[in-house]
């Protein structure tokens, strides 16, 4: 006999039991690539406005977000449990998903930063960051998930 604790036990046996966490990664992938699309547009204004900027960032949130639940989705496919951004990335790292887990951890900071705050200094040096080292990161993970979907 099986005995479930609460729901997100059930719900997560459920989920195991007919394979949609496979299935979910997958998802989130197709989700991260036109989050993504949308902060490389964005990367392509020459003299973006505030407003551009904050659109950019909000693009570079959400493609954080979605990527961060890629790394949990296939991980917990894999049979890893995982829960919150940091355990993700941390397990990501260990399990050479991604290369740099330190700059990840920095983006999540970052990320958490312009969610609940709002400085243009702070803004200026995300939006740099996110040209120079958050793009290509995010890229990064859709070509290694690409090729892993290939396979």
């Amino acid at each position: 006999m099986i005995r479930i604790e609460n729901t997100s036990d059930l719900a997560h046996s459920l989920e195991t039991l007919i394979g949609m966490d496979d299935i979910r990664w997958k998802q989130r992938l197709n989700q991260l690539k036109k989050a993504a699309s949308l902060m490389n547009e964005g990367l392509d204004i020459s003299s973006p406005s505030r407003i551009e900027q904050a659109g950019l960032i909000q693009a570079f949130e959400m493609a954080f977000e979605l990527s961060w639940k890629l790394l949990k989705d296939f991980l917990v496919s894999e049979g890893f449990d995982v829960a919150t951004p940091r355990a993700a990335i941390k397990q990501a790292f260990q399990n050479e998903i991604i290369q740099d887990g330190e700059l990840w951890l920095v983006a999540l900071s970052d990320r958490n930063l312009t969610t609940h705050t709002y400085n243009e200094s702070t803004a200026d040096l995300v939006v740099d960051s996110i040209k120079s080292k958050y793009s290509p990161m995010i890229n990064e993970l859709i070509a290694y998930f690409g090729a892993y979907e290939c396979d």
